[in-house]
C-alpha cells in the first residue's frame, strides 16, 4: 500500500540564504540515522522522499523519530499522475480509514507541476466525485471532515497520503553550535540535553563526581541516560567529561554553612563548566535550571551562582513546570533511568533550610575559607572524558567502586 515516505523541513524553508545548508544538514542525518536500511532516498531542495523497497515502514518511522530538522513525515503511495489511477488508491486509502467508521471526508491537492491542465481545486473535485461513485455512503465535507485526502502533482509523479505524522523540529545537529550541559542524574538535565540536541546543538556533558561518597550506580545513571540521548545526536554518540568532585565536596561540607552550601557548589560547578568550555571550544554552557523548582534556582540564586562566569548560560527548562518536563523525559525514555535511587553530589547531602535568596557577597566571603581555586584547577586536570555511543556496553559496577578505578 505505501511505497515510501514524504519528509518535512519545516521551519529550515524560512532560512533565506542559508537554507541549503540546513536542509543539506537534515539530509546528512537522515542517510545516517537511516543508514543499514535497504532504501532510496530522493532528495529535493524542499522535502526527502524515501522509498521503503522491502523494509517495513515502521523501522524507518522508529529512526526518523530521531532526526532533528525534520518537522513532520507522511507514509504516501505513488502513482501516476492520472486521476482515475489516483481515486483508485484513494478508495483504499478511505476502506482503511472506514474501520475507524469515517462518513466524512475531503480531498486537498497541491498541483507543483503547472503544466497539469487543471487546477488545484479542479482536481479535487474531479478526485471527490470519482471516489463518491464508488463509496456513496461518504460524503464531502470541506470545512470539518473525518478524513482528508491529500494529493501532490508533481513533475514526475502524482504522491497521495493521508496523515502527517509529527517529527523532532527544530535543527540540524551541528547547525546551532556546541554546548557543553552540565548532566546530574536527575529528571531535568537529561530533558535539557534534549531539547538542546533539538535545536541543533553539538552537545557535550558534564558530570561531577563524588565517588566514594555517592556511591558508583549514581555515575553509571549518567552513562545510561547519555546511551539514550545519544540516539538524538551526530554519529550516535555524545562525550562526558567526569569531573572528580570529590574534594572540593568535602571542603565545602567542611568549611561553608550549611543554607548556603549548595549555592557554592553550584558556584564551583559553573567555575569548572567555563574552563571545560574553553578547553574544548564550546560556545555555551547549558543546565537543567527550571525557575523556582528548587532553593538553587530562584532568579536570585541563579544570579549568584553565575556571576562567578561570563559565559554564555543557556536554560532550556527555565519555565518549564515539572510535570511538562516529566512527559519530555517518559517520552524520551530517560524517566525510568533518572528515577533510579541512586544520589549524585547534588542531593546526597541536601541542606535542611538552603538560601533561597543568597547574597554574591556573602558567598564571596565565605569561599574564603578555603583554597578553592587550587582545588578546581586540580579538578579540571583530573577530568576524564569519555564518548558514549548509543550502542556501548558499559557496567561500571562490575569495573570498580570509583570513576578513577574504571576509567583511569
Amino acid at each position: 500500500m505505501f511505497e515510501g515516505i514524504l519528509v518535512r523541513y519545516g521551519d529550515l524553508t524560512l532560512k533565506g540564504k542559508n537554507q541549503k545548508y540546513f536542509i543539506r544538514a537534515v539530509n546528512e542525518l537522515l542517510l545516517e540515522k537511516l543508514a543499514g536500511l535497504d532504501v532510496i532516498f530522493d532528495l529535493k531542495h524542499d522535502r526527502a522522499y524515501i522509498y521503503l523497497q522491502d523494509v517495513p515502514y515502521e523501522k524507518v518511522v522508529e529512526r526518523l523519530h530521531y532526526v532533528t530538522g525534520v518537522y513532520s513525515f507522511s507514509l504516501i503511495s505513488k502513482c501516476a499522475k492520472d486521476l482515475d489511477e489516483i481515486s483508485q488508491i484513494a478508495i483504499k486509502m478511505i476502506e482503511m480509514e472506514t474501520k475507524k467508521v469515517v462518513t466524512s471526508f475531503k480531498v486537498e491537492t497541491k498541483r507543483a507541476d503547472k503544466n497539469f491542465p487543471s487546477t488545484s481545486m479542479e482536481i479535487s473535485r474531479k478526485i471527490s466525485v470519482l471516489i463518491l461513485r464508488q463509496a456513496p455512503f461518504l460524503t464531502v465535507d470541506v470545512h470539518n471532515p473525518e478524513f482528508t485526502l491529500n494529493v501532490e502533482i508533481r513533475q514526475e509523479a502524482a504522491y497521495i497520503y493521508t496523515h502527517q505524522i509529527k517529527g523532532l523540529g527544530g535543527y540540524p545537529t551541528p547547525m546551532g553550535g556546541k554546548a557543553l550541559v552540565l548532566l546530574s542524574g536527575g529528571i531535568d538535565s537529561p530533558v535539557a540535553t534534549f531539547l538542546a540536541i533539538k535545536k541543533g546543538l553539538q552537545v557535550e556533558c558534564i558530570h561531577f563526581e563524588s565517588t566514594p561518597m555517592t556511591p558508583i550506580e549514581s555515575a553509571q545513571k549518567v552513562i545510561d541516560l547519555v546511551k539514550v540521548l545519544s540516539k538524538y545526536a551526530l554519529h550516535n554518540q555524545i562525550k562526558v567529561h567526569f569531573v572528580p568532585f570529590t574534594k572540593i565536596h568535602e571542603s565545602i561540607l567542611q568549611y561553608i554553612p550549611e543554607p548556603y552550601t549548595i549555592t557554592i557548589m553550584r558556584r564551583m560547578m559553573i567555575r569548572i563548566a567555563t574552563h571545560l568550555k574553553n578547553r574544548r571550544d564550546a560556545d555555551a554552557i547549558i543546565t537543567g535550571d527550571s525557575i523556582g523548582q528548587v532553593a538553587s534556582q530562584t532568579l536570585e540564586s541563579m544570579s549568584c551562582i553565575t556571576e562567578v562566569t561570563n559565559s554564555l548560560i543557556i536554560r532550556p527548562l527555565a519555565t518549564y513546570d515539572k510535570l511538562d518536563i516529566m512527559n519530555i523525559a517518559r517520552n524520551i525514555g530517560t524517566l525510568d533511568i533518572s528515577n533510579r535511587p541512586f544520589s549524585d553530589c547534588c542531593t546526597i547531602y541536601v541542606p535542611i533550610s538552603p538560601a533561597i535568596r543568597p547574597q554574591t557577597k556573602t558567598a564571596r566571603r565565605y569561599e574564603e575559607a578555603f583554597d578553592y581555586e587550587t582545588l578546581v584547577n586540580e579538578a579540571v586536570a583530573n577530568t576524564v572524558m569519555l564518548t558514549v555511543h548509543s550502542d556501548d556496553e558499559i557496567d561500571l559496577a562490575s569495573k570498580g567502586f570509583t570513576i578513577k578505578e574504571v576509567l583511569g
